[in-house]
Formats: C-alpha cells, sequence, structure tokens
C-alpha cells in the first residue's frame, strides 16, 4: 500500500484579484494598477517593492480600503472590501488592521503612551484602560521608559517604535507598512525591522511593507515587484 502523503494549503490573509485603479485630473485619466493580482498570507512578512511612483502605496490603500478599486476583488481576512459600505470599511479597519507610516504621524501634544492608545480611544475603550495597555505594548518594542515623553523628545527610531506600538495597540491581525524605514539610518532601520520580523514570525499576523529600502530586503519572507 503507498503511503498518501496530505498537503497543508497555507492561509490567505489578502488577495486582490484583477484590481485596476485610475486617478483623474481634469480630463486626464492615469491608469496606476492594472489587473493587479496580489496575495499575502497569515503570518508572513511580504515586501511590495519598486521604484516611486510605480503604484506600491496605491495597492497598500486599495487593500486597505482606504482607497477604491475601480474594479476585481479585495480581499482582506475573508471580507470582500470591495462590496462593503464605507462605514463598514472604517470599522473593519479600526478592528483588524495596523498601520505604519514613514513620517510617523504622531501627535506631537500627546506623550508616546497617548498617541498609543489613540487607536483604542476611538474604540470607545476608557482612557485609563487604553493607557495601561499603551504602556505594556511600549515595553513591548523596547521603550518602556519613554511612555510619558512626548515625540519631541524621541530620536527617529524610538518614534517609528511608538508607531508600531500603535499599530500592534489594538491586536490587529493585518499590519500595513509604507516606508517604515526609508526615514531611519541603517541601525534604527534594521532594528524596526526586527521587531517587525518578531510580529510577523511570533503569531498569526500578516505584515506588508511597501518601501524601495535595499538594506531591509533580506527580512522578507517573499517579496512582490
Amino acid at each position: 500500500m503507498e503511503d498518501s502523503l496530505s498537503t497543508i494549503t497555507p492561509e490567505v490573509a489578502a488577495r486582490l484579484s484583477a484590481v485596476n485603479k485610475s486617478f483623474q485630473v481634469g480630463d486626464q485619466i492615469t491608469p496606476v494598477l492594472k489587473l493587479v493580482e496580489f496575495t499575502a498570507l497569515v503570518g508572513e512578512m511580504i515586501f511590495i517593492v519598486g521604484p516611486s511612483g510605480c503604484g506600491k502605496t496605491t495597492l497598500l490603500s486599495v487593500l486597505c480600503g482606504t482607497l477604491h478599486a475601480d474594479s476585481g476583488e479585495v480581499y482582506v481576512l475573508g471580507e470582500n472590501l470591495h462590496r462593503l459600505r464605507d462605514s463598514a470599511v472604517t470599522r473593519f479597519r479600526s478592528r483588524h488592521v495596523g498601520f505604519i507610516f514613514q513620517q510617523f504621524n504622531l501627535f506631537p501634544t500627546l506623550t508616546a503612551a497617548e498617541n498609543v492608545a489613540v487607536p483604542l480611544r476611538i474604540q470607545g475603550i476608557p482612557a485609563n484602560k487604553a493607557i495601561k495597555r499603551a504602556k505594556e505594548i511600549l515595553a513591548q518594542v523596547g521603550i518602556p521608559e519613554k511612555a510619558n515623553e512626548r515625540p519631541v523628545r524621541l530620536s527617529g527610531g524610538q518614534q517609528q517604535r511608538v508607531a508600531i506600538a500603535r499599530a500592534l495597540v489594538h491586536n490587529p491581525s493585518l499590519i500595513v507598512c509604507d516606508e517604515p524605514t526609508s526615514a531611519l539610518d541603517s541601525v534604527s532601520g534594521h532594528q524596526v525591522m526586527e521587531l517587525l520580523l518578531g510580529i510577523a514570525s511570533g503569531g498569526r499576523r500578516t505584515v506588508i511593507v511597501v518601501t524601495h529600502d535595499s538594506r531591509i530586503y533580506s527580512y522578507a519572507d517573499r517579496i512582490a515587484e
């Protein structure tokens, strides 16, 4: 009797199918995404790379529902975002997606802990509970002593760690990163990528990174061009 081999199919966290997206300025229409096919698996870190202006950030925005695709299907964590109402997409993002940006996007008048707590406060979680959770996450990213500092007193690498903590505080399944290291020096950039690698490999989170920073390509499980 021959042995039978079972194949385990990886779970799909996100999939774009035949996605098109154009922008119109006056009478001129500029296609940016043309019949794009893209898949990200649960628990992997996948990079979307390419030169500036090739549509990487647009793809990421469509994937998260902050931009509507003109046509095609956008499946994220089992939901077809292309077919949901705007209010439903907004609720979906607030619960399941964490964002990390190139410029950190921290509120200058808030402390690190208060910045991290913002997604929880948006969900209506009381301030004391949100701050407690924020401080726990800041400890996980290695800067518990900076909880009460404002962004102006933090280095670029520390600000990015605050941004990572903010992206993690509501325990999302999908983390999307738009050029997370291009504003950092080499040492800080590699420290940030080690954190993101741990996030992807330590659980069922999927990390999607848009970048043209070739210094960090080695951290990717897969690279999509």
